[in-house]
C-alpha cells in the first residue's frame, strides 16, 4: 500500500509539473537605456577623455579579484540615473549581498535598476527576488525560466529541451556611460572571498562608444520574449513588509562582517579608488559581439545571430602568435583544424585551460581530452592549470599583478590575444555549449597595451602555474602525453598520467568520455 501511495504521489507531482506553463507576456512593459546621461557624474568624468579620443573606447583590465568587485561597487555608487545588471550566477553570499546592498542604495536615491538573471544559473529564492522587485525603482526579470516554480527541479526535467538553453552573459552598465564585461559572475569564488576555490578570471571596465552598444544588447535581452518579470512568474506581488525584512537581514549580515579581513581590504580599496580616480585606461577600437537571445529558440546548428558567426566575420589572421585562455575548452574537429592552420603558417599558438585537478566541470574535461593529442601533434603549446598555483614570480614580474593563478585555483577567464595587438574578453568559452546552446557576450579590443598586459603577465609564468603537455615517443613507435611539472626553483619532472587526481576520478572521466555528450559540453 505504501509503495502504491508513493507511486501515486510521484505521478501526481509529475502531472502537475507537466501541466505548468509560462505566463503570457502581454502586460509586460518594454523599457530601454537612457541616452541623455552626459550630465551624470560618470558622464562628466568620462567626457573630457572621450573628446580627446573620438570614436575610440577606453579599456581598463580587472585581473585582480578584489579590484573587480570594487569596480562594480564604484559603478553602483556613482550611478545617477540607471543601473543595468545581467548575470548567469548571483550567489547569496558575502560579495553577492555586498553588491546587492550597493544596488539597493542606488535605487533608494532614485536610480532605475534593471536586473536580468538566468533562472537556472542563479537558482535564486523567488520570494527574495520578489521582495527586491517590490522596490519602486527595481525591476527583476528571469531569462528562460522553469514554468513550475513550486516543483522547479521536476520542471527542469520535464522542460529539459527548452531550459537546457541558458543565458551565460555577464555585464553591468551604469548610466549608459561605463560598463564591465568579462568572465566573472557574482559570488565569493569570483572575487577572492571564498576559502574553497579562487577562480582566475578577467573583466574589463570600458567607457566610450561601445557602452551604448552594451546597453543596446542589454535592452535586446531585457525586452526579449524569454525575459519574464518575477512577479509575473509568481502570479503575485510581494508582501508589503517583505522588502523591509530583506533590508534588515541584509544590514544585519553585512554588519556582522565588518571585521572580516576581506571586507576590510575591499573597503580600503574602494575608498582609495573613489578618492584617487586614477585608473589607467588604454584606448582603441572596440567591437561588441553577442548572441541574439532568440538563439535559444533555434536549432543548435542554426548559426543565425551567433556570437561565433560575428567573431568569424572579423576574419582575424594572427601572423606571429595567439594566446587562448578558456577554462572549458572542447575545440572539436573544426577548432583543431583552425589552430592547426595557424601553426602551419608558423603562428605560435598557446592554449591555457583547466587541468582535471583544477576543473569544476569534469564532463567538459572528458570532452577536451579527446583533442589533446591532435593539438600537440599540430604544434600547439598546451598548458593545464595547476589546482594550487605558486604566487612567487621572477624578478622581472615581481611588481606586476597576476592575471591568473592563486591558492586552490581554477581557471574561469575567457580571453584570446592576437599578435599582442588585440584581445577578446567576455563570457564565451571555446566549447559546444557556448558556441551553439547558450547566449554569450564579449568585447574585441584593438588595444596593444591591453593585449600586451595579459600576454606579458601570463606567458612568462605559464610553466610555474600550469603543467605543460608534451608528446613522448614510446618503444612501439606510438606516442603518449606527458605532463611537465616545473617547480619554483626551475627544476622539472615528467609525469605520465593526469596529475593530482585519484584513480577513481580518472576512471570517471574515462566513462564520461565514451558517452555521446559532447554537444552538451
Amino acid at each position: 500500500m505504501i509503495r502504491i501511495r508513493s507511486l501515486l504521489a510521484a505521478f501526481t507531482v509529475a502531472l502537475l509539473t507537466s501541466c505548468a506553463s509560462l505566463p503570457p507576456q502581454t502586460e509586460r512593459v518594454q523599457t530601454h537605456a537612457v541616452t541623455d546621461t552626459q550630465g551624470t557624474r560618470l558622464g562628466i568624468a568620462f567626457t573630457p577623455q572621450e573628446q580627446r579620443h573620438p570614436d575610440e573606447t577606453a579599456f581598463h583590465l580587472l585581473p585582480d579579484a578584489v579590484d573587480a568587485l570594487v569596480a562594480r561597487l564604484v559603478l553602483a555608487e556613482a550611478a545617477d540615473r540607471t543601473l543595468d545588471l545581467q548575470y548567469y550566477i548571483w550567489h547569496d553570499d558575502l560579495t553577492g549581498r555586498g553588491l546587492a546592498a550597493a544596488v539597493l542604495r542606488a535605487a533608494d536615491r532614485g536610480v532605475r535598476v534593471r536586473i536580468l538573471l538566468d533562472d537556472l544559473g542563479t537558482n535564486a529564492d523567488d520570494n527574495l527576488l520578489l521582495a527586491l522587485d517590490s522596490h519602486p525603482n527595481v525591476q527583476i526579470r528571469l531569462f528562460n525560466p522553469v514554468a513550475n516554480r513550486t516543483f522547479k527541479k521536476l520542471g527542469m526535467a520535464t522542460e529539459f529541451f527548452r531550459v537546457n538553453r541558458r543565458m551565460h552573459n555577464k555585464a553591468m552598465i551604469a548610466d549608459n556611460e561605463g560598463a564591465i564585461l568579462g568572465g566573472r559572475n557574482i559570488g565569493d569564488e569570483y572575487f577572492g572571498a571564498s576559502s574553497d576555490v579562487a577562480f582566475g578570471d578577467l573583466d574589463v571596465l570600458v567607457h566610450g562608444p561601445v557602452v551604448h552598444e552594451v546597453s543596446n544588447a542589454f535592452d535586446t535581452f531585457w525586452n526579449s520574449e524569454a525575459a519574464y518579470p518575477i512577479d509575473s512568474l509568481m502570479g503575485r506581488k510581494a508582501d508589503p513588509a517583505a522588502l523591509a525584512g530583506v533590508r534588515q537581514q541584509l544590514d544585519t549580515y553585512l554588519a556582522s562582517q565588518d571585521g572580516n579581513p576581506y571586507v576590510v581590504n575591499a573597503r580600503a580599496k574602494l575608498s582609495q579608488m573613489i578618492q584617487s580616480q586614477d585608473a589607467v585606461f588604454s584606448w582603441g577600437k572596440a567591437t561588441l559581439l553577442y548572441d541574439d537571445p532568440a538563439k535559444i529558440t533555434r536549432a543548435p546548428g542554426d548559426s543565425q545571430g551567433h556570437l561565433m558567426t560575428q567573431f568569424k566575420a572579423l576574419d582575424l589572421q594572427p601572423t606571429r602568435q595567439m594566446l587562448v585562455v578558456s577554462p572549458y575548452f572542447v575545440p572539436g574537429k573544426e577548432g583543431v583544424a583552425w589552430l592547426s592552420g595557424l601553426t602551419q603558417k608558423h603562428v605560435s599558438v598557446t592554449v591555457l585551460t583547466n587541468s582535471l585537478a583544477a576543473t569544476d566541470v569534469a564532463a567538459v574535461h572528458a570532452g577536451y581530452q579527446r583533442y589533446r593529442k591532435a593539438l600537440l601533434e599540430a604544434g600547439v603549446r598546451l598548458y593545464e592549470l595547476k589546482p594550487v598555483a605558486d604566487n612567487k614570480t621572477d624578478n622581472r614580474q615581481e611588481d606586476k599583478k597576476h592575471v591568473f593563478g592563486s591558492s586552490k585555483a581554477s581557471l574561469h577567464a575567457k580571453t584570446y590575444v592576437f599578435d599582442r595587438q588585440s584581445i577578446f574578453i567576455g563570457s564565451m568559452n571555446l566549447d559546444p555549449r557556448s558556441v551553439a546552446l547558450n547566449t554569450e557576450i564579449g568585447v574585441y579590443c584593438e588595444s596593444a597595451p591591453a593585449a600586451a598586459q595579459v600576454a606579458d603577465t601570463l606567458e612568462p609564468n605559464l610553466d610555474r602555474i600550469a603543467w605543460r603537455l608534451e608528446l613522448r615517443p614510446n618503444a612501439n613507435g606510438t606516442s603518449s602525453i606527458v605532463w611537465i611539472d616545473t617547480a619554483p626553483d626551475g627544476t622539472t619532472k615528467v609525469l605520465d598520467s593526469e596529475p593530482d587526481v585519484s584513480g577513481m576520478r580518472k576512471a570517471g572521466i574515462w566513462f564520461l568520455s565514451i558517452l555521446p555528450i559532447e554537444s552538451q559540453l
